[in-house]
């Protein structure tokens, strides 16, 4: 789905609201996602997920085209982890998400 589908859709789903407050919504809601990751802060959407991101080291790659090793930087990755209630959401019949009941 793109950000315009969405906006489609959550403007059928709210037909009280302009398809353009919707669109300035979902915009200052992505833009304040951006904003937060971007002071390193975790960002958590209670029911999806949680985003965050994770540092990865330097190291010594290798290319297999030239038979050579070559340096990759260290860089920051964003990283995704779905809440339990969406793994149970897209896999309903999978036991191994569900938590255990005593």
């Amino acid at each position: 789905m793109v950000r315009s589908e969405l906006v489609r859709k959550v403007s059928a789903a709210h037909p009280h609201l302009p398809p353009a407050a919707v669109r300035d919504a979902i915009d200052a809601i992505l833009a304040e996602i951006v904003t937060s990751l971007g002071r390193g802060d975790k960002v958590q959407l209670r029911g999806f997920g949680s985003f965050f991101i994770s540092h990865r080291q330097g190291r010594l790659g290798w290319n297999p085209k030239k038979g050579i090793s070559v340096p990759v930087q260290a860089n920051d990755v964003l990283r995704f982890r779905a809440s339990q209630q969406l793994l149970q959401r897209l896999n309903p019949d999978d036991r191994s998400h569900a938590p255990a009941h005593s």
